[in-house]
């Protein structure tokens, strides 16, 4: 039975995908929840399930068992509601980056004319700090600023769920700086629930309210839940400073070397 106190719900959520060897149980018996206005990061190694978790959020993928519930409501395919943003851009090559954006206003609103949906790319462009590159093709734009105009199309949908799959591991670590401060700006502003798969340590702890981390697969499994101390609005340099900081950075490494080692030395 699912409840209709919680926004998000991930109910004993399990996924098993067919391989010439057999059947692997990619994630097993995943619970979580995220409330309103939240912002949650999913993060553990590499191939540990965290995508196949936002997949089936997103509803591009079906769990073998389990589900996933919006107001107590079962999740059945993608929605509007929710906005993905992947690793890599993903821009249409054919299209500027402001006619990438008026796809998205389009389909958030279909009677509306050219000429608004142009405004609204604009604006949300400017949101992200890029409408100096609306006119530019994907191939001229840095990776950096493709991202900001993948954040600005999702962004465009006005989802009440924003899901990301780490969309910043592949930029530079001072892209990557500034594109998180420019997605904290903009959640502070609208307060979309965020859920962000990452394998970044700082990143989760600079940007999110909990951080559930993830068990080795396969199986993998939400093996623990930290609820993040730092204050809000956020400076990079205050949270690097906070008396915690080092303590709940050393937790999550603990944690993931347990289970680097758990999952080595598992039959």
């Amino acid at each position: 039975m699912t409840t209709a106190c919680v926004p998000l719900e991930l109910m004993a959520l399990t996924k098993t995908f067919p391989t010439p060897s057999g059947p692997v149980v990619a994630i097993e018996d995943v619970n979580a929840h995220v409330d309103e206005g939240e912002f949650v990061c999913i993060l553990g190694h590499s191939g540990c399930g965290k995508s196949t978790v936002l997949s089936i959020v997103a509803g591009l993928q079906a769990a073998t068992r389990g589900a996933v519930a919006i107001d107590g409501r079962i999740v059945e395919g993608p929605g509007t509601d929710r906005a993905l943003v992947f690793q890599a851009p993903c821009l249409l090559p054919w299209l500027t980056a402001r006619e990438n954006v008026v796809l998205a206003v389009a389909s958030r609103s279909p009677a509306s004319t050219s000429a608004q949906r142009r405004s609204e790319a604009n604006r949300y462009l400017a949101l992200v700090g890029v409408d100096d590159a609306a006119d530019q093709w994907p191939s001229e734009l840095s990776p950096g600023t493709q991202q900001c105009v993948s954040l600005a199309r999702a962004l465009a949908l006005e989802p009440r769920f924003l899901l990301l799959d780490e969309p910043f591991s592949t930029l530079d670590s001072l892209t990557r700086f500034g594109l998180q401060d420019t997605l904290l700006h903009v959640w502070d502003r609208d307060r979309a629930m965020v859920v962000m798969v990452t394998h970044d340590i700082d990143e989760a702890l600079y940007l999110a309210d909990r951080v559930m981390l993830m068990t080795d697969g396969p199986a993998a499994r939400i093996g623990d839940i930290l609820s993040v101390p730092f204050p809000r609005p956020r400076e990079r340099a205050a949270v690097l400073e906070h008396a915690q900081f080092y303590d709940y950075r050393c937790r999550i490494i603990d944690f993931l070397e347990r289970h680097a080692r758990q999952s080595r030395v598992a039959p």
